[in-house]
C-alpha cells in the first residue's frame, strides 16, 4: 500500500480535529472541521494524496467512519480502553490527541478494533433497543407487584402477568385508593406496550433472510434460543475474527483477570472488559441450558460437585461459546453424537463442527 500521509482524527459531537503527518513524522497540516457530513466529504474530496486515517471509537465515531471511508486507502478505529498514549499524557488537548493518533497509526502501533458493517450495526441497534424495552417491561411488572404489596392486596405472583387474572384482581380491589387503581392500569398498559414492541422488533430481525438462516443454525444447539442466537450473531458479526475459543470467551466476559509477574500467576474476578450484552445473554442461557442439553448437564453437575454454583454456570457458558463458535464457523447445524459424552466435552468444537 503506497501511502504518503497519515491522518489522525479526534472526533467529538460537534467538531473533528485532524492532523496530517508524513511517513517521517513531520506535520503537514492541522485543522478543525464541523462534524457535518457535507463538510467532511468536501474536505476529503480535496485530498490530493493517498492517505490512511484513524480515530478513537466513541459514540460519534461510526457515522464519521462511514462518511470518510470511501475516500481513504484504509481507515481504522482505535480501541478506547487501549489508547493509553492519549490518556496518560500530562497535557491533553484535541490537537495533541489528533497528533498522537496520527503517530500511532504511522508507527503501526494503533490498537485497532473490529468495525461492524453499517448493515450489521443497524440490526444490532434494533436488538439493543429490544433489550431496553424488555428492561422497561420488567420494571412495570415489578411496579405492579409493588403497588399491590404496598396496599396489602394478596395476589398470586405466577398469575399476575395474565390479562384475565389482572382484570379480575383490579375489579375486586377493596379499601384501595382510586389513585392506586389508576396507577395499576397505567402500569399494565405500559407493560403490554413494551411487550408488543419487543415482539415486533424480534420479528423484524428474523425477517432478514441472511440473518434468519444463521439464527436457525445457531438455535439448533440444545439450550440456545432465538434471543441468545440473535445476540451472538449481531454482537460477534464475523466469527472468524476469533482464532480460538479462549479469545471468544474473553470477549464474552466469561474469563477471569490474570496477573503474571516473576513466575507467579494470580487470577482475579471476571474481567469488566467484555461485551456486556453477550455476557448477560450467555449467563442467562447457561442457567437453563443444562435442562435441555445432556452434554452441558454433565458439565454443570461436574462443577457443582466442587461446591460452587456460579462457577458451574460460568463453565456451562464457556461450553456454549465453544458450540456457538464452532457452528458459526462451520456453517452447519449442531448434531448430537452417539460418542461418549466425555469425548464431546473434551473437544466441543470438533463435535459441533463435524455435523454432516
Amino acid at each position: 500500500m503506497n501511502v504518503s500521509h497519515y491522518i489522525g482524527f479526534d472526533v467529538h459531537k460537534k467538531s473533528v480535529n485532524y492532523c496530517v503527518k508524513s511517513a517521517d513524522g513531520q506535520i503537514i497540516e492541522e485543522g478543525k472541521l464541523l462534524a457535518l457530513r457535507p463538510r467532511l466529504r468536501q474536505w476529503a474530496e480535496t485530498r490530493k494524496y493517498r492517505w490512511k486515517g484513524a480515530m478513537e471509537a466513541t459514540l460519534f465515531s461510526a457515522w464519521i467512519y462511514d462518511t470518510l471511508k470511501p475516500y481513504t486507502e484504509q481507515l481504522l478505529m482505535a480501541h478506547p480502553a487501549r489508547m493509553k498514549a492519549i490518556c496518560s499524557g500530562k497535557k491533553k488537548t484535541d490537537c495533541l490527541d489528533a497528533r498522537t493518533i496520527a503517530d500511532l497509526l504511522r508507527c503501526n502501533l494503533l490498537p485497532a478494533c473490529y468495525v461492524l458493517s453499517p448493515e450489521m450495526r443497524d440490526l444490532r441497534r434494533l436488538l439493543r433497543y429490544r433489550n431496553l424495552v424488555v428492561h422497561q417491561s420488567v420494571r412495570m411488572q415489578n411496579k405492579i407487584a409493588g403497588l399491590l404489596m404496598e396496599t396489602g392486596t394478596p395476589f398470586v405472583k405466577d398469575k399476575l402477568k395474565g390479562k384475565k387474572y389482572f382484570a379480575n384482581l383490579v375489579e375486586t380491589l377493596q379499601e384501595v385508593p382510586q389513585s392506586v387503581k389508576d396507577l395499576l392500569k397505567m402500569s399494565r398498559g405500559a407493560m403490554e406496550m413494551f411487550e408488543s414492541t419487543q415482539k415486533l422488533l424480534v420479528r423484524r430481525l428474523l425477517a432478514d433472510a441472511a440473518l434468519s438462516q444463521r439464527i436457525e443454525r445457531l438455535a439448533s444447539i440444545p439450550g440456545v434460543g432465538e434471543i441468545t442466537a440473535l445476540t451472538w450473531a449481531l454482537e460477534i458479526a464475523d466469527p472468524h475474527r476469533f482464532s480460538s475459543n479462549s479469545d471468544a470467551m474473553s470477549y464474552c466476559g466469561l474469563t477471569a483477570t490474570l496477573k503474571s509477574s516473576a513466575g507467579k500467576e494470580q487470577r482475579g474476578h471476571i474481567s469488566k472488559q467484555r461485551n456486556r450484552w453477550l455476557q448477560t445473554a450467555l449467563i442467562e442461557a447457561a442457567k437453563l441450558a443444562p435442562r435441555r442439553n445432556p452434554q452441558l448437564a454433565v458439565v454443570h453437575a461436574r462443577e457443582l460437585e466442587r461446591g460452587h454454583h456460579n462457577r458451574a454456570t460460568l463453565q456451562v457458558g464457556r461450553k456454549l461459546v465453544a458450540y456457538l463458535l464452532a457452528v458459526d464457523k462451520s456453517g452447519q447445524p449442531f448434531h448430537l453424537h452417539t460418542a461418549p459424552i466425555q469425548s464431546v466435552l473434551a473437544n466441543p468444537v470438533t463435535a459441533a463442527a463435524s455435523a454432516a
